[in-house]
């Protein structure tokens, strides 16, 4: 259906996103929709991702549906298939197919020693939105003797061009649902309601720590404003090799619930002024510098409160502080996400950073707890490297073939714009 808060007919700079429902995924001849099933030809997936990338030697391509005793180690990037069917020269308008239900997952040989693990089944499934979708599982290598960002680069891409491959299949199919999303008006809004902003932290601090807006790395741009629609067309993808845990895949940019929370209550309890994109730099000079022109790009968009989401941990919370500092200087109320780093028993500091004004701060888990998963039946991509995952340790793999790990090695167990499933209760 469409949303008829931002349904405007006369508008032609709205983006539709065509959402068609997939509740499962097989194999077969040819990569096709078969009413709410992707059938998945893996063979002609195989050679087209070959034609594209000579970089690539060996794509294995598995399915790894719910439930299923799988347990997929070194993910480096998970993505939602959409293809861009209309209007792709211009950002935010158009239409674009999502197949809702389904992720194309990539894998592969660890580069910069930070990937993390997704299992379908057992207690690591609670602790991953991706254990509950339908995996299209792209084990990736590469030809020997890449550069470390050139190895990754093949990789992402892959992934990027599957997504895209499996979308298409579609074709001129009818959508389960539609959902338009158009530029905001925050003039028009009722004038008692408050303006808030959001602002949205890239990790972006070089060394494989990269996130890309319009395909180019945000060490560069930022921050800079974004209009809400032209976010929902696919203009942040990821090039990170961080911590599993509180990675901001492609998939949590295409559907940060952040933002689409803030789109939905425009107009009815708060005003979205805007979006200020902002970076994560390493030196301090840098990360003053761009707090500081975010601070003020806020303030030039009339905010009266303000959202703040991080990626990373560590060096990215003197970001975080910095902006909470700057913006509540400026009469701004802040909100805050972050994740925590307080140690196994949760007693130690719990970030690098902080602030009084740090008053209003969500925490989305404790970053060190530990969890023991059971053996899988079946295990997808590099074992060899299952120990150097952040969160492992060399001990990590039992006798029984059982794993202690980290909440900071399952992709998006603490992630940072809420899109994860652990939960809070008083004791």
């Amino acid at each position: 259906m469409l949303s008829k808060a931002h349904f405007d007919v006369g508008t032609p700079m709205a983006l539709d996103l065509e959402n068609f429902v997939i509740d499962e995924v097989i194999l077969g001849p040819e990569t096709r929709i078969l009413g709410q099933t992707l059938q998945v030809d893996t063979d002609g997936l195989v050679d087209f991702l070959r034609s594209q990338d000579e970089r690539l030697t060996t794509i294995t391509i598995t399915l790894a549906l719910p439930g299923d005793s799988y347990r997929i180690i070194c993910v480096k990037d998970v993505l939602e298939p959409r293809y861009k069917v209309a209007g792709d020269d211009t950002l935010g308008q158009g239409r674009v197919q999502a197949l809702k239900g389904v992720a194309v997952v990539t894998c592969g040989q660890i580069v910069g020693f930070q990937e993390g693990i997704i299992d379908m089944a057992g207690p690591g499934a609670a602790y991953s939105p991706f254990s509950h979708t339908h995996n299209v599982v792209l084990d990736i290598a590469v030809a020997p003797g890449l550069e470390p960002h050139q190895h990754e680069e093949a990789v992402r891409l892959a992934g990027q061009r599957a997504a895209a491959f499996l979308a298409q299949a579609v074709g001129n199919q009818q959508a389960d649902r539609v959902e338009r999303y158009s530029p905001l008006d925050s003039d028009s809004v009722p004038a008692e309601l408050p303006r808030v902003a959001y602002v949205y932290m890239l990790l972006s601090q070089g060394l494989l720590h990269d996130t890309y807006v319009f395909g180019q790395n945000a060490q560069a741009g930022l921050p800079r404003l974004m209009a809400p629609h032209e976010l929902m067309d696919g203009a942040i993808t990821s090039g990170n090799c961080v911590s599993a845990c509180d990675k901001n895949t492609t998939y949590h940019h295409q559907n940060n619930p952040v933002l689409l929370e803030l789109y939905r209550r425009h107009g009815h309890d708060l005003n979205l002024v805007g979006v200020v994109l902002t970076n994560e730099p390493v030196r301090l000079a840098a990360k003053q510098q761009s707090a500081a022109q975010a601070v003020d790009l806020v303030c030039r968009l009339g905010a009266r409160g303000a959202v703040i989401s991080k990626e990373g941990f560590g060096n990215p919370d003197a970001d975080q502080i910095m902006l909470i500092r700057g913006l509540e200087a400026a009469g701004i109320k802040t909100v805050a996400l972050t994740d925590e780093y307080a140690g196994q028993d949760g007693s130690s500091q719990s970030l690098a950073d902080t602030t009084p004004e740090a008053d209003a701060v969500v925490s989305v888990g404790n970053a060190n707890a530990t969890v023991v998963l059971p053996p899988m039946a079946r295990t997808i991509g590099p074992i060899k490297e299952l120990t150097s995952l952040a969160g492992a340790y060399p001990q990590s793999l039992r006798q029984d073939g059982s794993l202690e790990i980290e909440l900071q090695g399952l992709v998006g167990a603490t992630n940072q714009l809420g899109m994860q499933r652990l939960r809070a209760r008083e004791v």
